[in-house]
């Protein structure tokens, strides 16, 4: 199975969980995942109007 690079972790923090956001190569889409134990959830992160957080990805992270 191919490696597929799309996601990159920007950001990672947590003692008793797991907070990282994700940044979608693609479309720029940012993502938090936050794992506890046996669960966790992925959900974008969103600006005060609802859209979705957009940060460009440096040419040298691809």
């Amino acid at each position: 199975m191919a490696k597929d690079n799309r996601f990159v972790k920007v950001y990672s923090d947590g003692a008793f969980g797991s907070n990282e956001i994700w940044v979608d190569k693609l479309t720029g889409v940012n993502y938090l995942f936050h794992a506890a134990g046996y669960g966790g959830g992925l959900t974008p992160l969103l600006n005060r109007d609802g859209t979705p957080v957009i940060t460009s990805v440096p040419r040298d992270e691809e």
